[in-house]
């Protein structure tokens, strides 16, 4: 086969138009947290059916956040999945909580919800569903679970008081404008995280955003404040607040965090989000393609759009049916050679070092073993040309009939 020039796995798509906006930003003086984040937040909210919506540097932080925000410590428990990057469970550590992890369902990349009603204790205060490659999870499922084990749960903080089950925070990383019965991700969960990453679908470089659905019992400003404070070290003011001239006293009302986003950042997002209905079109565009051309081959992919849900077309996750993880690996290799970048989503949280020393084994997860032994991911970004696609496909096809 004639070598082609090299795909990459996710570049950026970065137009004229961010590179303006951030110009924009660098020349405005304000290159930190001030207009640009806050215009964001704005537009961010109404994209996803929410009344507010916090920025931060990354997912990673709204998720540690969200569970500081919740009152989840020493002693609390939180449910997520096995099949997952670290990120969907290191906050819970970094809180104080113990992680609880959970197979996925077979045949499945998300959560098998009858296990999360199995891990319930008296002690689980939220649940982490992961919407992995851009796909929502079953969430009436997951909320008719939590409804039936709500007899275990008790509310040790204020936000936990405004319900009366165990809390859903979900892990959006992937799902910015997903929808799943027609509801935008932000609007599903209780609390739910994005990222704007670099290999995000959305992009700032780095970043995240929360947000959360409207409900009695929850002041929102106040949750807004909370959320800045957090991110910006405890001080009662910000950089924007402080420019008004003698405006410089401000106070420090506990030892925080410093996870705020930049308004470099934000300029990035602006562009991004108005562009993103294009750029979910492509996605789409691209995912067909990929599905029509393996639907001949002994392959199994992540379903992206039924009745039910729309995807926002991250990740194409393809099972090689039949396949070790050596023969895996192997196929990775080969398509390398032909100079194509793929992917594996993902190594399982029980595989790792740090989670294998929390005593975790990958034996007792067997449905998500069996989903990453034979996965790989292609390259699915809206760089990628339809001459491209073909290329790939026509590799693919060589390698798994031969």
């Amino acid at each position: 086969m004639e070598l082609h020039k090299p795909i990459p796995f996710s570049p950026p798509d970065i137009t004229q138009e961010e590179i303006d906006e951030v110009v924009d930003a660098l020349r405005s003086g304000w290159i930190t947290t001030g207009p640009k984040t806050k215009l964001f937040e704005k537009h961010l909210a109404a994209f996803c059916n929410t009344s507010t919506v916090c920025c931060l540097n990354s997912a990673t932080a709204a998720l540690e956040l969200a569970l500081i925000l919740m009152g989840i410590g020493p002693g609390d428990e939180v449910i997520t999945s096995a099949y997952t990057y670290t990120a969907s469970c290191s906050p819970i550590i970094h809180v104080g909580a113990t992680p609880v992890l959970v197979d996925v369902a077979p045949d499945s990349f998300l959560l098998d919800y009858d296990a999360v009603g199995r891990a319930i204790t008296k002690k689980t205060k939220a649940v982490i569903p992961v919407d992995l490659g851009g796909v929502m999870c079953d969430y009436d499922r997951l909320y008719q679970v939590l409804e039936e084990k709500k007899s275990l749960y008790t509310p040790n903080s204020p936000v936990q008081a405004a319900f009366d089950r165990v809390m859903v925070l979900a892990d959006s990383a992937h799902a910015i404008g997903a929808t799943y019965k027609g509801k935008k991700a932000g609007e599903v969960a209780d609390f739910t995280a994005f990222s704007f990453h670099a290999v995000k679908n959305l992009t700032t470089a780095e970043g995240g955003a929360l947000t959360w659905i409207d409900r009695t019992g929850l002041d929102n400003p106040a949750l807004y404040h909370e959320l800045q404070l957090l991110s910006l070290h405890g001080q009662s003011k910000d950089a924007l607040a402080k420019t008004k001239f003698g405006a410089w006293e401000y106070d420090i009302v506990g030892p925080y965090y410093k996870c705020n986003m930049t308004d470099i950042m934000a300029a990035l997002g602006l562009v991004q989000l108005k562009r993103y209905p294009e750029i979910l079109k492509r996605r789409r565009q691209i995912i067909e393609m990929y599905d029509e051309g393996l639907k001949d081959l002994p392959v199994t992919s992540l379903v992206h759009y039924t009745d039910t849900y729309e995807s926002s077309g991250h990740l194409y996750l393809m099972r090689i049916d039949g396949y070790s993880e050596q023969q895996r690996n192997a196929f990775i290799a080969k398509m390398a050679e032909a100079n194509i970048a793929t992917n594996v989503h993902y190594k399982p949280l029980p595989m790792h070092s740090a989670y294998k020393k929390l005593g975790f084994k990958i034996e007792d997860f067997p449905n998500t073993y069996k989903q990453f032994q034979n996965e790989v991911t292609l390259p699915l970004h809206t760089c990628l040309k339809d001459e491209e696609i073909r290329y790939l496909l026509q590799t693919i096809r060589s390698l798994l009939t031969r």
